[in-house]
């Protein structure tokens, strides 16, 4: 009789651990979806002031590039947002100093961004790979969540 009770209780144990596991795939799955949609908020924040500094400084090159990084496609929008970081460094010169701060600082928080983001993506990846996990695909109805490798986009 004790070795039923035994087995109920090792069931029981397990199941609670596999839950437990489950539960903490599907938060930092949540975390990378967040991350990854902060940080395309503050894109989008550094293209706009980036046509704002185009504007103001009339530079047609840095303008076209900021609305290619706007309009981007996800698969397209690391290759977009490099260019517009090209363009930004090699264009940021002497145009309104209220616009380059605003540009400035949009540009930071993207980088800290980016960084978040990939952090709770080699978080989720890691857990992915556990054994547990793979055995029981309990990551299978999340889509594999993918770094953001672009160049550095803080300005100085």
């Amino acid at each position: 009789m004790w070795w039923v009770i035994a087995v109920v209780a090792l069931v029981v144990a397990v199941a609670t651990y596999l839950t437990w596991l489950a539960a903490r795939v599907d938060r930092l799955h949540a975390r990378a979806a967040a991350a990854y949609a902060t940080l395309d908020a503050h894109l989008v924040r550094r293209a706009a002031a980036a046509v704002a500094l185009a504007e103001a400084a009339q530079l047609p090159t840095l303008m076209y590039a900021a609305k290619i990084a706007l309009d981007a496609q996800p698969d397209d929008r690391e290759v977009a947002e490099n260019d517009l970081t090209r363009h930004l460094r090699s264009d940021l010169g002497n145009p309104p100093s209220d616009v380059t701060e605003a540009l400035i600082q949009t540009s930071r928080r993207v980088a800290l961004a980016r960084q978040v983001h990939n952090d709770v993506v080699r978080d989720a990846l890691a857990v992915r790979r556990r054994p547990l996990i793979r055995l029981f695909r309990l990551a299978r109805k999340h889509p594999v969540p993918a770094y953001f490798d672009v160049d550095d986009p803080s300005l100085s």
